[in-house]
């Protein structure tokens, strides 16, 4: 009868190698405190012996879940959806930078989960450590999170009076440089689409008057449109309040590329020409917004270095270390919604 092939184990791996258990299982976890020659020596070991960690014991001997659990804020009444590309881009990134370090993506919604998150996911060993999306109308539960001294971080726009750290994209500057672009194509009544409750949204509503007040020109809070994330609810914002001012405005920043779709629709629906007549900016650069007709101007988010560090922020904090909250800098993107 043929022998049974041996069954590695964690020990072999390591003892092939020449290296300690607790190194072995660093280097499987591509762990960047072990050298890159040792981590790829194990990593190559362990493949040749078709070795796979198990991951039911790890948690019992770590008491860890190896889980990181990422929650999308969405207000109740937003139609935003984790469809969304720029949600889309950036929880890809997020995925991938888990998956790079050993852990696992648990994917949840402010719609569908509990309202006492260290007690669902952290009480429950449901997850180690929280990635927040948003920080949707000033959400107490995030608040709730640093009073509880549980390991998050946020993707959002920091005040600096938070808790907790925060990594997000320049939202002002953005602003600012959409706004001053449009100011630069000879536009003067400039209207603002997006919701300002949102955290971000409001830091691009300061860029906005930032670049107004330098160019001297007023802040009109009428053309100031609370107007949710999604294309249609840009459609329709367009459509009702601004198809009665345009004979006398010139000009569109909207908070969101999906925002800014929906408004050049409307716009170009009622025979109004974008850019000769109206000139529209967006904000995210989506994939999209460099394949629809006109091709649309918007303001550059890095998703990928803010996966990145979110990722790598939070496994500080739950390895022990510290995390700080860090700004991103963006770039204006122009194509053809805006240059006259």
């Amino acid at each position: 009868m043929k022998q049974a092939a041996k069954v590695m184990t964690l020990a072999d791996i390591a003892r092939l190698a020449g290296v300690s258990g607790s190194t072995a299982s660093r280097a499987l976890r591509d762990n960047p405190v072990i050298n890159a020659q040792t981590r790829q020596k194990v990593q190559q070991i362990a493949a040749d012996h078709q070795f796979k960690v198990n991951a039911t014991a790890r948690s019992l001997r770590t008491q860890k879940s190896y889980t990181i659990a990422v929650i999308i804020l969405f207000d109740a009444k937003t139609q935003q959806a984790i469809s969304d590309p720029f949600l889309l881009d950036i929880l890809g990134v997020i995925a991938d930078e888990l998956t790079a370090k050993g852990y696992d993506m648990l994917l949840s919604t402010s719609k569908t989960t509990d309202k006492d998150w260290r007690s669902y996911y952290f009480d429950s060993k449901r997850a180690d450590g929280l990635i927040v999306i948003g920080q949707g109308e000033h959400d107490a539960r995030v608040d709730q999170l640093a009073t509880a001294g549980v390991p998050f971080v946020v993707w959002g726009a920091a005040t600096g009076n938070e808790q907790f750290p925060v990594i997000g994209s320049d939202n002002r500057q953005g602003a600012q440089l959409a706004v001053a672009h449009l100011i630069k194509q000879g536009c003067k009544r400039v209207a603002f689409l997006g919701d300002i409750r949102h955290t971000e949204i409001e830091m691009r509503y300061l860029g906005y008057q930032d670049a107004l007040h330098a160019a001297g020109i007023q802040v009109e809070p009428a053309l100031q449109l609370n107007t949710d994330f999604t294309a249609q609810a840009g459609y329709l914002q367009t459509q009702q309040a601004l198809f009665a001012q345009l004979d006398s405005l010139d000009g569109i920043f909207a908070a969101s590329d999906a925002i800014a779709m929906g408004a050049m629709k409307a716009l170009l629906e009622h025979g109004v020409k974008v850019p000769q007549q109206i000139a529209i900016v967006g904000f995210d650069d989506i994939a999209m917004s460099a394949y629809c007709t006109p091709s649309l101007t918007t303001v550059k988010q890095d998703t990928h270095a803010g996966g990145q560090l979110l990722v790598e922020q939070l496994l500080s904090r739950i390895n022990g270390g510290k995390a700080a909250s860090q700004l991103l800098p963006v770039k204006l993107v122009d194509r053809q919604s805006s240059l006259r």
